[in-house]
C-alpha cells in the first residue's frame, strides 16, 4: 500500500498563521504609511466636489425661481421699460424701375430726431412679495418737452412731393404697453391731441403710442409736451433721441444702479434716495439726427436706472459656495496634522463625514437666507457647522485641545470669508493675501517635520 501523493497538502496551521501576520504588519503599514494618507484625503477632496456642484445647482436652481417670480409679477403690473423718442416720420413714395422697364412705387420712411429734448421725472418704487421671493416695482410720472427743427429734405434726397404729408406721425417708442396707466395727451405746438397705440411702422420701435401731425409741412419747426404715467419693474432706460438730450430723475430709491451706454452726469444718492442729470449730445451717438428706413438701431443708446434689492442672498450664496474647496482642504489638512503629529489614527470614512459636514453648511446657508436674509442665515449656519464639526473633533481625536483648535480655526475661516464677501471690490486682494498666509503658516509649522521617519517603527 502507498499514499497517493496527487491529493491536496494537508492543513497547516502554523502557515496560515504565518500568512494572517504578514497580512496584518502589510495592513498596518498602509495605514500608517503618510503617503496613503495624503493620497487618500486628496481623493475625498475630490469626491467631495460632486455634492459641492450640487450645492452650486441648488442655489442657481433657486435663483432661476426667484427670476420666474420676478417675471411673472412684472409681466402683470410692466416689466423693464425703455422709453424712446419722441421721432417725426414722414412716409413717401419712392419709383423703383424693374429690369424689364416697368416701374413700381414703395412706400419708404423717413425718421426725424429732435433737436432738444428734457425727460424730468419722478420714480415712486415699492417692494413687492410673493412666497420667500421679492422684487422691485416702480411708478414713473415722466414729462418730456423738446422741439423739432425739419431738415432740407432735397439734401436727404427726398421731393417734398414724394412726401405724404396727410399721413405723417410723431411716435414714441415704449416697450411695455401694459405699464401705461393713463391716456396719453401731447401739446403740439400749443394743440392738445391724443395718442393712439401701435406704429405704423417698426423701423425704429417694436411697440409705442403716435399721433397725426396735422401741420406737417406748413412749419419749420415743431415743439411738443407730453406727460407719462408709467409702471415699471427692474429698469427704467431711455434713448438719447435728442441732438441735446438731458435726463433727470428723482427717486425714494437709496440704492440705485446706473447703466447703460451714458452715466449720470450729476447724481446724489443717500437715504433719502437719490437724484440724477444725465445730458447726452448727438456727437456721443452713433447715428445722425436724420434718415431712411431701418438704417439704425437706436436701442444700443439707451441708458437709465436699475432697481435692485440689495444684499442678494443667491448671488452672496454663490460666491460663497466657491470657496467650498479651500475650506475642505483647509479642514482636513487640521485633522491630517492633529493625526500625525499625535500618533492618531483618523478613518478616512470619518473625514468623508466631516467633508460632507461642511458641505452641508452651504444647503443651510441657502435655506435660511430665504428666510432671514443673508447676514443672520450665515451666521446660524455657520455656528451649527463649527458646533458640529467640534464636536465630532472631540470624540474622535480623544483630546479637548485639539477639537478646540479644530473649532478655532474653523471659526476663523468663517469670519474671514465672511469679511471677504463684504469687500466686494477687494474680495480677490483679500483673498490671495489670506490663501498665502495660510499657506506660510502651514510650511512654518511643518518645517521641521520628518515625513519619511512618521510610522517607521523604532
Amino acid at each position: 500500500m502507498y499514499e497517493d501523493s496527487s491529493g491536496p497538502p494537508p492543513f497547516d496551521r502554523n502557515n496560515l498563521t504565518e500568512n494572517k501576520g504578514e497580512f496584518s504588519k502589510m495592513t498596518t503599514v498602509i495605514r500608517s504609511s503618510v503617503t496613503f494618507k495624503v493620497f487618500a484625503v486628496g481623493f475625498l477632496i475630490l469626491v467631495l466636489l460632486i455634492p459641492t456642484a450640487m450645492v452650486r445647482n441648488l442655489i442657481k436652481e433657486r435663483e432661476c425661481r426667484q427670476d420666474a417670480v420676478v417675471e411673472e409679477i412684472g409681466a402683470k403690473w410692466g416689466t423693464a421699460q425703455t422709453i424712446s423718442g419722441p421721432i417725426i416720420t414722414l412716409p413717401y413714395e419712392e419709383t423703383v424701375k424693374t429690369g424689364d422697364g416697368k416701374t413700381t412705387v414703395y412706400t419708404r420712411y423717413f425718421h426725424i430726431l429732435p433737436d432738444k429734448l428734457d425727460v424730468v421725472g419722478e420714480l415712486s418704487p415699492e417692494i413687492r412679495h410673493r412666497g420667500l421671493y421679492e422684487t422691485v416695482l416702480y411708478n414713473a410720472k415722466l414729462r418730456l418737452t423738446g422741439l423739432f427743427l425739419y431738415p432740407d429734405l432735397e439734401e436727404q434726397g427726398i421731393s417734398r412731393k414724394d412726401i405724404i404729408w396727410s399721413r405723417a406721425f410723431l411716435a414714441m417708442g415704449i416697450s411695455d404697453m401694459k405699464g401705461v396707466k393713463e391716456n396719453v395727451n401731447i401739446r403740439i405746438d400749443g394743440m392738445d391731441m391724443a395718442m393712439n397705440p401701435g406704429i405704423e411702422t417698426t423701423d425704429i420701435f417694436t411697440s409705442g403710442i403716435h399721433v397725426k401731425l396735422k401741420t406737417a409741412g406748413k412749419k419749420e419747426k415743431l415743439s411738443f409736451d407730453v406727460s407719462l404715467d408709467l409702471n415699471g419693474s427692474q429698469y427704467l432706460y431711455f434713448v438719447p433721441a435728442g441732438k441735446d438730450t438731458s435726463v433727470s430723475l428723482s427717486s425714494t430709491w437709496s440704492s440705485p444702479s446706473f447703466d447703460g451706454s451714458f452715466l449720470p452726469a450729476e447724481r446724489e444718492i443717500n437715504e433719502d434716495g437719490f437724484n440724477a442729470r444725465w445730458r447726452v449730445l448727438h456727437l456721443n451717438r452713433n447715428y445722425p439726427q436724420c434718415w431712411k428706413g431701418n438704417r439704425y438701431k437706436i436701442a444700443d443708446s439707451a441708458f437709465g436706472v436699475k432697481f435692485f434689492v440689495p444684499n442678494d442672498a443667491y448671488q452672496k450664496s454663490t460666491r460663497t459656495a466657491k470657496y467650498a474647496v479651500l475650506f475642505i482642504s483647509l479642514t482636513f489638512m487640521v485633522f491630517f496634522f492633529a493625526e500625525i503629529m499625535n500618533k492618531l489614527s483618523i478613518h478616512p470614512l470619518q473625514y468623508l463625514l466631516i467633508g460632507l459636514a461642511l458641505t452641508v453648511f452651504y444647503t443651510l446657508l441657502i435655506s435660511i437666507s430665504e428666510h432671514t436674509g443673508f447676514g443672520k442665515g450665515y451666521a446660524l449656519a455657520s455656528i451649527a457647522t463649527i458646533l458640529l464639526i467640534t464636536g465630532y473633533a472631540k470624540g474622535v481625536l480623544r483630546k479637548n485641545v485639539l477639537a478646540l483648535v479644530v473649532g478655532s480655526v474653523l471659526t476663523i475661516l468663517y469670519v474671514y470669508l465672511y469679511i471677504v464677501l463684504q469687500l466686494e471690490n477687494f474680495a480677490l486682494l483679500l483673498g490671495s493675501i489670506g490663501i498665502f498666509i495660510i499657506l506660510a503658516v502651514v510650511m512654518c509649522l511643518t518645517r521641521k517635520i520628518n515625513w519619511y521617519a512618521i510610522g517607521v517603527e523604532e
